[in-house]
């Protein structure tokens, strides 16, 4: 594509052009209109009993919880514990359960491919002297149900896995997987962040007895997440991690976030009436997307499970012969991600695609594209001639992909060492 044909569709596609809608949702207006009024005009405490104002904000509260609870499956609002976020919620689950049911157990399963807010807490709990079992995923970063029970032993107490991976969009079986703790009488808690009010789930039907939430993944404000603990059949009991106020039934402290509650209520109620239609228009501009990349371009990679084993706003794509850092400032008009990581000494593969056996360099050249319920089709056209542009450009710079479309097997090739 000519640098006058980028010009031209410039002029009619606002920029910049945001495409990263798995690390962070725009809020949607309804919600910001139902946060408004309880920053200046209902802005008591949600633990202040003893007047109107209180009153109003513990009734906002306790109607944003039937909201959540309805959305995710939960036999009752009171499953529903309001955090600051999903990591919190993990952090509160996974410790939680290991301190609560240590006398039971010292043993926690979960897998490689997981998030570093689930992988990161089981790290701190091998500290103190727990067990952890990380398990491998297939090529598609799936974890075989076969592999959970394989694993589960006398002392497991907490299989912790996530429902849909956040870099490759890969969907668990989560369903199966809690047939096969519930009966092994292992309690399962998922991450369920880039699931819920994208994909179905419902924690009745999977059997899952805690699972972590975000709002701002869903079209709701940042800073506001919780924690889904089970009631009955069978009842969980997990140690809180905070003190101070016995807040949220006594497992998560704190003053209560109204408005961004509020927020994630609103965000919920319009999950639960819309998440169908969305979730088929943005997989149709996903394919469009895959569609513009795969008949423009040769040596595409897609990372991850296909459909149906896929959520709808994600594509994960290696580009061979491109790295991903390169192309990200190419398109730096576009908000995605890259599968690399930068740190001050060295540029890391991504974890999630190195497990699934995606070889180092490969790795390197992938691009995560987001797309969201406010993406356009002009957009979408848009960054696939622009990627499509750039890939060309930055190959045409590459020795290796010339060689490779001279037929030579690059990895025949034994290189000198000087």
């Amino acid at each position: 594509m000519s640098e006058g044909k980028a010009e031209r569709n410039t002029m009619s596609t606002k920029l910049p052009i945001y495409m990263d809608n798995a690390a962070t949702t725009r809020v949607d207006p309804r919600v910001v209109d139902a946060m408004l009024p309880y920053f200046s005009e209902h802005y008591g405490n949600a633990a202040s009993r003893s007047h109107a104002f209180g009153w109003q904000a513990e009734e906002a509260v306790e109607y944003a919880r039937l909201q959540v609870a309805k959305l995710c499956g939960a036999r009752s609002e009171k499953e529903i514990v309001f955090t600051s976020g999903a990591t919190e919620a993990d952090n509160l689950a996974i410790k939680g359960v290991a301190e609560f049911y240590r006398q039971k157990g010292d043993h926690i399963i979960t897998a490689k491919t997981e998030h570093k807010a689930v992988l990161d807490t089981c790290k701190r709990l091998e500290k103190r002297g727990l067990r952890v079992t990380y398990l491998d995923t297939d090529a598609e970063g799936r974890v075989s149900p076969d592999d959970v029970k394989n694993a589960i032993g006398d002392k497991t107490i907490l299989v912790s896995l996530m429902h849909v991976n956040n870099e490759i969009g890969t969907i668990h079986p989560i369903k199966e997987i809690g047939e096969v703790t519930r009966q092994a009488g292992v309690l399962l808690h998922c991450d369920a962040v880039q699931g819920l009010g994208k994909v179905d789930f419902d924690v009745e039907a999977m059997n899952v007895d805690l699972a972590s939430f975000s709002a701002h993944k869903m079209y709701g404000p940042k800073g506001v997440g919780a924690l889904y603990v089970r009631r009955s059949r069978p009842r969980v009991r997990i140690v809180a991690e905070q003190d101070g106020g016995g807040h949220e039934r006594g497992m998560r402290s704190g003053t209560l976030n109204v408005p961004g509650i509020v927020g994630f209520g609103k965000a919920a109620e319009l999950a639960r009436a819309e998440w169908r239609a969305d979730a088929e228009r943005v997989m149709a501009m996903r394919e469009r997307l895959r569609s513009h990349l795969w008949n423009e371009l040769d040596e595409v990679h897609l990372n991850g499970a296909d459909d149906p084993h896929r959520v709808p706003g994600i594509l994960n794509v290696s580009f061979s012969f491109v790295e991903g850092e390169a192309m990200m400032m190419a398109i730096k008009d576009v908000a995605v991600s890259s599968g690399s990581a930068c740190t001050s000494a060295s540029l890391e593969p991504s974890y999630v695609l190195r497990a699934l056996g995606v070889d180092e360099e490969l790795a390197h050249s992938s691009i995560r594209f987001g797309i969201g319920k406010f993406n356009t089709e002009e957009e979408i056209d848009y960054v696939g001639n622009l990627v499509v542009e750039h890939t060309k450009r930055l190959r045409s710079m590459s020795p290796l992909y010339e060689m490779h479309r001279e037929g030579i097997d690059l990895k025949s090739i034994q290189w000198q060492a000087h």
